[in-house]
């Protein structure tokens, strides 16, 4: 696992192998990750990463997260309850050398509560895939204000979703087992 692009591109980010299934930690496969920024960036949606905050719900190792600094975001906010996952998320950090512009919140994503700072342009959600956690997690979001009026929402799933809330479908792409939608926030 590297960084893509970016000022940190080509760093290599804290392996886990093929996974840990047991800590459901399942990393987005760079190829993935690329497609998944390049849909983003150049699919007509302006540019969501440069000067974002962003939130990273089930954030596992951090590279969607640290992939979106790398490429200009301002500000990044990782929500990962597993420890295995939020000691990795430390380690690629650091690697970054990003603390600054960084944040880990030791949560269970889908019982976000109250935001107690301004709301993030850009989300990223990639939960474990099958359970409805993505569901319950950004509706937590949504009823705890920590998504901004239209704000992007990139969503992994192994299944096209349907969003909750009044978030607005705009692209559905599939690679291999992972699905990824673009919503919008109102």
């Amino acid at each position: 696992m590297r960084i893509i692009a970016g000022r940190y591109r080509g760093l290599g980010l804290a392996s886990v192998g093929k996974g840990d299934p047991g800590a459901h930690l399942r990393p987005t496969a760079d190829r993935v990750r690329e497609s998944l920024f390049n849909l983003i960036v150049n699919g007509g949606y302006g540019d969501p990463v440069t000067g974002a905050r962003v939130l990273d719900l089930f954030a596992g190792t951090g590279a969607l997260g640290l992939e979106a600094l790398s490429r200009g975001a301002a500000q990044i906010t990782f929500v990962e309850d597993g420890a295995r996952a939020a000691a990795l998320i430390r380690e690629n950090v650091a690697k970054c050398r990003a603390a600054g512009e960084t944040a880990l919140i030791r949560r269970d994503a889908t019982r976000l509560g109250a935001n107690p700072g301004a709301a993030f342009d850009l989300v990223f959600l990639d939960p474990p895939y099958g359970k409805g956690l993505g569901e319950r997690a950004l509706a937590a979001a949504l009823a705890g204000g920590w998504i901004a009026p239209g704000a992007l929402i990139v969503w992994e799933e192994g299944v096209e979703v349907v969003p909750p809330g009044d978030l607005v479908p705009l692209d559905t792409r599939r690679y291999g087992d992972t699905v990824i939608s673009i919503l919008r926030h109102g």
